[in-house]
């Protein structure tokens, strides 16, 4: 048996239906308990974003949620969409939304709950994240799960989400882009060019320079990088849609048909059918999570951070990022491919990956894939860049949990995420994304039972923070 096949067996009991139940079922409790904020209070989250604060924490709400979004627009978007929808077909991104929805609410009660929870040092330092929500919020016996999930959060930022999936999707999208440069070396079967090896080199060195300044450098790259390159993959996405229009109606119907069966049904392969749904759930709903994070545990971690007295109001200010990150930009991405795949011919095509997303976005625009494949290396490369620092930063705070502070071990382990990043070129995009799958199911079920568990205080607090709005005003 080859490693990519133990890697895919692992990740269909890890994201099996008890964690895709488990998943939606958070999600849909948390909405119930907070009284539908993902929809009633969307308005005044995004007017919340930019609130000045000059209570204790470390960042302001703009540059925790650019640093969590950092860490969430990625190689998910571009690179995560393709390969959910070429392996659980265009039904997967309706389960992206699927999770999406649901998941707004989740990420409002994480993050809400680490402010809550969260400790403040002498020294001004914060840490915060699902280990401290489940540790205070469930009680001391409960501190076993905190530190399964932080042992987990290490593993998904050096194994999974963090290194080697991000650096392989920018070197795939470089490769792709200069693909006239020779072979350097070759690994097996698979060749891999000069374009490679120095797109990795170059990023290698550039995350070190920024990881190695800490928390302050991170969030300020993000904060700059972040806006910027969402603005312009938007507008690249909005103008293909734009183009495509007409294509749009039946690109939705093929994703729910694809999301049902219905075509499976209509072929008496009633068998199949069950297999096709559970392939998009599971695709779409992990692939979802990989993108946005909501039930991951992760941006808890940075909005901890905050300098913020009012945990309810990061909560929303944090559930944005959902919004922006699956609903905006992981549509724009899936539209594009579905409305391609509907061409027998570009179907017919080999492609995956970055280079199925160019592919699409060059078809659909019916220009050369020479004139999109810059937009896109450059937008991957961007997003995933901040990726790997935004998950450098994550890893860190459970490694320093699981240490009780002890910033050597941290620093060593800087070192170590460095050289993961360096080897992250040299495996193949399957692998490196089913890797991210299995330790992002890891991280999300301790964090999912401890958000149902408290789910209660989240009812509370939300209660409490609206009934005293008009005494704040």
């Amino acid at each position: 048996m080859s490693f990519e096949s133990v890697l895919v067996k692992i990740d269909s009991y890890v994201w099996g239906i008890p964690t895709i139940v488990l998943i939606l079922l958070t999600g849909i409790i948390l909405t119930i308990r907070s009284r539908g904020i993902q929809f009633t209070k969307l308005l005044l989250a995004s007017r919340l974003i930019f609130k000045k604060n000059d209570a204790e924490g470390e960042l302001s709400g703009f540059s925790a949620l650019c640093t969590a979004l950092s860490a969430t627009i990625g190689t998910g978007n571009i690179v995560g969409v393709a390969t959910a929808i070429k392996t659980g077909g265009p039904g997967a991104l309706f389960w992206m939304w699927i999770a999406a929805i649901f998941g707004t609410a989740t990420k409002f009660a994480e993050c809400m709950l680490a402010i809550k929870y969260r400790e403040i040092k002498e020294d001004g330092h914060v840490l915060g994240g699902p280990f401290y929500t489940i540790e205070k919020g469930m009680g001391k016996r409960w501190k076993w799960l905190s530190y399964l999930f932080s042992i987990f959060g290490v593993m998904a930022g050096l194994l999974g989400i963090g290194t080697m999936s991000q650096i392989n999707g920018i070197t795939s999208a470089i490769d792709m882009a200069f693909s006239n440069m020779s072979v350097a070396f070759s690994i097996g079967k698979k060749n891999y060019t000069w374009a490679t090896v120095i797109g990795g080199v170059i990023v290698t060195v550039l995350a070190a320079l920024v990881i190695l300044g800490g928390l302050k450098r991170i969030s300020k790259v993000a904060q700059s990088v972040v806006p910027t390159m969402a603005i312009i993959y938007v507008l690249l996405g909005i103008t293909v849609l734009a183009f495509n229009i007409t294509h749009i109606p039946a690109a939705f119907l093929d994703i729910f048909k694809s999301a049902f069966g219905y075509k499976a049904i209509q072929g008496g392969a009633i068998g199949w059918t069950v297999k096709q749904v559970t392939d998009s759930m599971q695709k779409g709903i992990a692939r979802g999570i990989f993108s946005n994070e909501a039930g991951l545990g992760s941006a808890p971690i940075a909005a901890a951070s905050v300098q913020t007295s009012e945990p309810v109001e990061q909560g929303m200010v944090n559930m944005t990022g959902t919004v922006i990150d699956t609903l905006i930009v992981c549509t724009i991405t899936g539209l594009t491919i579905v409305i391609s795949l509907t061409d027998s011919e570009f179907k017919a095509g080999d492609r995956e990956g970055a280079q199925l997303t160019t592919s699409a976005f060059s078809h659909a625009l019916g220009v050369s894939d020479s004139i999109i494949k810059y937009i896109i290396m450059v937008c991957l490369a961007f997003f995933a860049f901040t990726t790997i620092l935004g998950w450098d930063y994550y890893s860190e705070k459970c490694l320093e949990y699981i240490t009780n502070g002890r910033m050597r071990l941290v620093f060593i382990y800087r070192i170590i995420y460095i050289i993961f990043i360096a080897i992250g070129p040299y495996f193949t995009v399957n692998a490196v994304f089913t890797i991210a799958d299995i330790t992002n199911g890891l991280m999300a079920i301790p964090n999912c039972i401890s958000l149902i568990v408290l789910s209660g205080v989240v009812s509370r607090e939300v209660k409490t923070y609206f009934a005293s709005l008009p005494s704040k005003n």
